[in-house]
């Protein structure tokens, strides 16, 4: 990357260039963008060489590319910063983070103070960004993954170095206060003062005891909040600097200069400073140990991450750490022992706690076969296991780092507070000032001592660090609660979306249904033989993973007999199967196949509509051209289902059902279900289509589906938001805003309610942090002096704005203990968070 004065080379990897076509629509696309002034795309290193004039950025080149269907291959980079003690800490860091060339976004969140920064893949060496932190006053450093326990201790640090110097404060305050406030609670302990040490040696005690307290444990006040004054960026720590700085000085100046001030006027409020440093740094120390606490989802799930696991190596047991485990390793896993890695069991019989994945109560029996995921607890049983995936490629990992991410999110709603908040500090200072030069010009005498104190008040009390925390901390809490609810959400931005959906549309085998189905009917034509037609066209359906197919094979196997060898094997997707057995051509598939192969489906015409009725679904078996049979399955409904299509209704969501299946069977297993609109016979490619569909026939609102299989994930990353089945390919997870990790939909509930309590929640921390500014401003600027002789004291200001902060992060808590909704019944319309 290069740069000359008004303009900048960016170098940016792009994705999904196959030919020269796409190099010429790409250079086409990037041309025609304003800013853009030349472009050359090599198809060999997939990049472009992209020469923009100032204003332009890396963003505009980025939509430039994801509008030409080209996306840039991005990469994010996570720091954790160090210093930010208010929203507009957070929006000067963004600010700068944003200045530096090819940086497309940056997200900063104060809560788990780190920022993320979005931006062309190799294009940026990370000092780049630490750098450009640093010259705006914070400190910044790589984060990588895994840093999860080592941030945990340095928050705790953090709090414990803050209560020490609350400590210290507290105890050098506490004559300060008595001297200068205890005349005013008992008038004969003044009198005692002036006649044993007098008021001069009194004011003196006061002063070496508050520049103790200042610039002790104060001082970190001063040396971030005075540069950041000079630099014109002023923060939550320049108000508090200027506001004690400035009743320090008057009364230093009362105390050792009085020929200075009328003998009216002289006063010193080194009580006021003293005070407000040690409310502060206690306002600081609960912050810290509530902003601990936002984080104890995170922390719970690191804790059932095992550190040791038994290895089987060189026919022996050997205890290794699980860093030293690789695939293909063996492990054995003794009864009451949690499972070291994913794998799967290769011996051996024991029930399986999973509720720390799918948030499901009751153990799952596994054997030999079955997969077992890391983190789990093994029952009564001793278990032989193939270690299948390790380390960051494990579910448990998978779900910290997916955790992390939504944690880290900005909501579109914080965009407004950000746009507030980077102003507000100089709006304060403005505020303060004009506030002193009324009380001059208008109080009554003394003049200079109303100005001071009502000045110093309006810069205390201002502090947007309530707005900064408002929004983050109760997306850490809800989030990291959703995941001990078996809610992942992976895509921060889902918890707002979630409150736009208008209709949730299920796919159905997998999702809808167990996903299990159970051969129940087999009928032939006459001239052929019921047995033989089975095992014929079940040696063709065992080549195939579907669902369906596996029920075939279990009924012709379920006396032993082996399969006859299969030849020739095709798939027709959406369609069904075909291969050679035994010299036969065998057919197997939907009533689509059969009439696309001229076959007559006329002589199973009223069986078919006998079993549409029930809610089966029919397939066909043809052998050389010829129909043979028709089958059905039946593919259970999911206990939990119905009680959360009824519990969507009661939010007041319109359900939809897309489903390959006839239109017949879909109708009657929709009208059991009460699901309000059907998309049937939809191949696996058409199911964004039937969105589509689905989409013209709104009013309004977004789109959510819901599906669990490989032919899911383009309508996952169709649909306004994606809900995954988190018993599903990893391919329909990845391409999901939300993941449910148990096969249950009341899952699917449990988001929506999760999703209106969270953003209940920030829209109350919004309306504190807000009104508290706008109501309190006043007060402490003076405002009702004339009419009631209210004027705010700087030790109240002080006070009153560090337990803002420990409201809007008291009320982000009680997220930490959302019940899950009841799997029988539909929720209530959710109560207060």
């Amino acid at each position: 990357m290069s740069r000359s004065e008004n303009t900048q080379t960016l170098r940016v990897p792009i994705e999904g260039m196959t030919c020269a076509a796409c190099v010429g629509r790409v250079e086409k696309a990037l041309t025609a963008t304003e800013g853009v002034a030349k472009a050359q795309v090599n198809l060999a290193s997939e990049t472009a060489q992209v020469q923009i004039n100032v204003p332009a950025s890396a963003a505009t080149v980025v939509s430039a590319l994801a509008r030409a269907g080209y996306p840039a291959r991005l990469q994010t980079v996570e720091l954790q910063i160090d210093g930010m003690t208010c929203a507009s800490c957070v929006g000067r860091v963004e600010k700068a983070l944003e200045m530096v060339e090819g940086v497309v976004a940056a997200r900063v969140n104060l809560a788990s103070e780190t920022a993320q920064v979005d931006l062309p893949d190799g294009a940026l060496d990370p000092a780049a960004l630490i750098q450009a932190v640093a010259q705006a006053g914070y400190e910044a450093t790589l984060k990588s993954s895994g840093d999860t326990a080592p941030l945990q201790d340095r928050k705790e640090e953090e709090a414990e170095a803050l209560r020490r110097k609350l400590r210290i404060a507290a105890i050098l305050t506490l004559p300060v206060f008595v001297l200068e406030m205890g005349g005013h609670l008992y008038p004969p302990f003044h009198h005692w003062v002036m006649q044993t040490i007098g008021m001069q040696t009194s004011w003196t005690v006061q002063f070496l005891l508050t520049t103790l307290v200042l610039f002790g444990p104060g001082r970190q006040f001063y040396s971030k909040g005075l540069p950041s004054l000079l630099r014109g960026a002023p923060d939550m720590n320049a108000l508090v600097a200027v506001g004690t700085l400035a009743a320090y000085g008057y009364s230093s100046v009362a105390t050792f200069a009085p020929a200075l001030l009328p003998d009216d006027v002289r006063a010193v409020y080194f009580e006021s400073a003293a005070v407000i440093v040690v409310l502060i740094l206690l306002g600081r120390a609960l912050e810290a140990r509530a902003k601990g606490r936002t984080g104890a989802a995170i922390r719970a799930l690191v804790g059932l991450r095992p550190t040791t696991a038994r290895v089987e190596r060189d026919g022996a047991p050997v205890d290794l750490p699980i860093e030293a485990i690789t695939v293909g390793d063996i492990i054995l896993t003794r009864p009451g022992e949690r499972i070291a890695v994913d794998g799967t069991v290769l011996s051996g019989d024991s029930n399986v706690d999973e509720s720390m994945i799918t948030g499901e109560p009751l153990p799952v029996t596994k054997s030999s076969g079955d997969r077992v995921t890391g983190g789990t607890v093994n029952g009564t049983g001793a278990l032989r296991i193939t270690a299948t995936h390790v380390g960051a490629d494990t579910m448990l990992a998978q779900i910290i780092r997916m955790v992390e991410e939504a944690q880290g999110a900005k909501l579109p709603i914080q965009a407004l507070v950000d746009r507030v908040t980077l102003r507000f500090v100089p709006v304060v200072m403005a505020v303060a000032a004009l506030t002193v030069l009324a009380w001059l010009a208008f109080a009554p005498e003394p003049a200079l001592t109303h100005a001071l104190v009502a000045g110093v008040a309006v810069l205390i009390i201002a502090c947007p660090c309530a707005m900064g925390l408002a929004t983050p901390t109760s997306i850490m809490v809800g989030t990291g609660r959703a995941a001990e609810l078996g809610v992942l959400f992976r895509k921060g931005d889902a918890l707002q979306s979630l409150q736009d959906v208008r209709v949730v549309a299920f796919d159905k085998t997998g999702t809808l249904t167990k996903g299990q189905p159970t051969l129940t009917d087999f009928d032939v034509t006459a001239g052929f033989d019921r047995a033989e037609v089975l095992r014929l066209v079940a040696a063709v359906e065992a080549q195939s993973e579907h669902p369906i197919a596996a029920a075939i094979v279990a009924a012709a196997t379920a006396d032993g007999e082996a399969l006859p060898k299969v030849e020739k094997f095709g798939a027709i997707a959406g369609y069904g199967v075909a291969a050679t057995v035994a010299g036969k051509r065998i057919m197997v598939g939907s009533d689509r196949l059969m009439t696309r192969r001229k076959i007559d489906l006329a002589p199973f015409a009223a069986q078919v509509a006998a079993l549409g009725a029930q809610g089966k679904s029919p397939l066909y078996a043809a052998i050389d051209g010829e129909l043979a049979a028709v089958i059905a399955v039946s593919d259970p409904v999911k206990p939990s289902t119905a009680a959360a299509i009824k519990a969507l209704h009661a939010q007041g969501i319109k359900t939809a059902m897309i489903t390959g299946d006839n239109a017949a069977p879909a109708k009657a297993i929709a009208q059991e279900l009460g699901i309000d609109h059907v998309e049937a016979e939809v191949l696996p490619q058409g199911k964004v289509e039937a969105l589509d569909r689905l989409r013209a026939t709104m009013s309004g609102g977004k789109l959510a589906f819901v599906g669990d299989g490989i032919n899911d994930a383009p309508a996952l990353a169709h649909a306004d938001l994606g809900l995954a089945i988190g018993t599903g390919t990893d391919v329909a997870i990845e391409s999901a805003d939300l993941v449910l990790m148990s096969g249950d939909l009341q899952a699917v509930v449990t988001g929506f309610d999760l999703s209106a309590r969270v953003m209940r929640n920030i829209k109350q921390n919004l309306f504190w942090a807000f009104g508290y500014n706008v109501a309190l401003i006043p007060v402490a600027a003076g405002l009702f002096y004339p009419l009631f002789g209210w004027q705010l004291s700087p030790m109240l200001a002080a006070g009153a704005m560090s337990l803002s902060s420990v409201f809007v992060l008291s009320n982000a808590l009680r997220l930490r203990f959302i019940p899950a909704p009841a799997a029988t019944q539909p929720p209530a319309t959710p109560k207060e968070a």
